[in-house]
């Protein structure tokens, strides 16, 4: 499989770059960027041609790596898909539900795989456990803390430069993370509360389909000593807790790789594909809505 990448960008840089040009059974072969003197300074780094056409590139590829901010990614997504490209997404897919929406439907429409490159759902150690916790079922609530650093004062953070982060805050940034494990185990979300905390901390109560309940606390702001995060759900088989995650997002996006191409060469849908991209930036609008309206709404 011929593909792209699309950004150029610390997490381009840092991390999608390095992926595509040593991922076996990928041929990495182009990057580009909205600065095409950028695309091609990354390109060169790696051996393989900056573009500064995307349709182009696009001609020349069997897939995209989108390494974009939300508010880029539908529309580049959708003219990638509609050119016959599988797509390897970031979270979130969109920052509204009507470019999510758009992914989705030209994903569909194209006939073409798709996988959103949710970091934990791509663990090594995290896998079994979302699959095991799903299979056993029986969950009665579950809490989910997802605390970065990333605008508190002391952060060396390389993202605190991302003007959409700094908009739009954990609830969108963090917040994906958070949904991409507790809706596989405890179920779809069906209702959904928030509450403002300090700066952009952001507080969620939700009920499940299957009856269970979850609370997440997210937060970019939070102080560099209290920050991380945690993840355990309680039920019928006692707790259980996410396991820590002891690798960064190299490992993780050569697994997600792996999946595209594997639903590329299968024709089945990932379970992390547009559609649950889709339904995630549901959620996280009815977040919103709940925080503008201080009261709860339904999913």
């Amino acid at each position: 499989m011929r593909i792209g990448l699309l950004g150029t960008g610390p997490w381009a840089d840092r991390v999608h770059a390095p992926v595509l040009a040593e991922h076996k059974g990928l041929e990495f072969a182009g990057v580009w960027g909205r600065r095409p003197e950028a695309a091609e300074a990354l390109g060169a780094a790696y051996g393989v041609p900056g573009y500064a056409d995307l349709d182009e590139l696009l001609a020349g590829v069997d897939a995209v790596s989108i390494a974009l901010p939300p508010s880029v990614q539908p529309g580049l997504a959708v003219r990638a898909a509609e050119a016959g490209c599988h797509l390897l997404l970031d979270k979130p897919v969109a920052l509204t539900v009507p470019d999510a929406r758009s992914v989705a439907e030209a994903v569909r429409h194209g006939n073409v795989a798709s996988v959103v490159f949710f970091t934990v759902r791509f663990g090594g150690d995290q896998i079994p456990w979302i699959e095991r916790q799903a299979a056993l079922g029986g969950w009665f609530t579950g809490r989910s803390d997802w605390l970065g650093s990333v605008f508190a004062p002391g952060s060396a953070s390389p993202y605190a430069d991302s003007p959409w982060r700094r908009d739009k805050g954990a609830l969108w940034d963090v917040g994906p993370h958070a949904l991409s494990v507790l809706l596989p185990v405890l179920g779809d979300a069906t209702r959904v509360t928030a509450v403002a905390g300090p700066l952009d901390t952001v507080h969620l109560v939700l009920r499940h389909a299957g009856g269970a309940s979850s609370t997440l606390a997210l937060s970019l702001t939070a102080p560099v000593a209290g920050g991380g995060t945690g993840m355990e759900i309680r039920g019928e088989h006692g707790v259980a807790h996410l396991p820590e995650r002891g690798e960064g997002p190299v490992a993780a996006l050569h697994r997600a790789l792996d999946a595209l191409t594997a639903s590329a060469a299968s024709g089945q849908p990932h379970a992390c594909d547009a559609e649950f991209g889709l339904r995630v930036v549901e959620i996280l609008a009815a977040a919103e809505e709940s925080l503008t309206a201080g009261a709860s709404v339904d999913v």
